[in-house]
């Protein structure tokens, strides 16, 4: 499986534009890994990330994501998030994190070893970074591939992406 190659000391590490890092630990990345598209009949997967701001950093790390639910909408190359059941989640870890465990963007799969953004995700994410509510100026998109997983920063003021590099 591709995990052994994208994962440093059982975490993966991106390096953001203004010199903060994103941290995804082991058990985010496991969870993940079973919905990788790696077999024809796998549909596209997805969910929320969530997690917290570091104090007097830029760094970030990722804490939950919520994983495929009943109500999601899949095909072998499209996924719907069902927003309602997501968000009691997002909610949820809010309060229960004392408000510090946060949305910071989506995750989904795509069947390609090193997954690039549809013009749909695109679209998308320029859609959430100017409607849905969220406590920073960047939201995060994770694509996850048959060989690796990116990464990319959207900054909502200048509704762009950066794709993030691993460390």
């Amino acid at each position: 499986m591709f995990v052994a190659d994208s994962v440093k000391d059982n975490q993966i590490v991106y390096v953001r534009p203004n010199g903060g890092r994103v941290l995804i630990p082991e058990d985010i990345l496991a969870s993940i890994f079973p919905y990788a598209q790696d077999s024809w009949n796998k549909p596209e997967s997805g969910g929320v990330i969530m997690g917290r701001y570091i104090k007097d950093s830029e760094d970030i790390v990722v804490d939950k994501i919520t994983l495929p639910m009943p109500g999601d909408k899949s095909t072998r190359f499209s996924f719907f998030r069902n927003r309602k059941s997501h968000q009691k989640i997002i909610d949820r870890e809010w309060e229960a994190s004392c408000f510090t465990c946060t949305y910071l963007g989506e995750w989904h799969t795509h069947p390609e070893p090193s997954p690039t953004p549809s013009f749909v995700d695109k679209n998308d994410w320029k859609r959430k970074m100017k409607q849905d509510v969220f406590d920073s100026d960047y939201l995060f998109f994770m694509i996850v591939g048959t060989s690796e997983i990116r990464l990319w920063e959207g900054n909502k003021y200048v509704n762009s992406f950066t794709t993030l590099n691993k460390v």
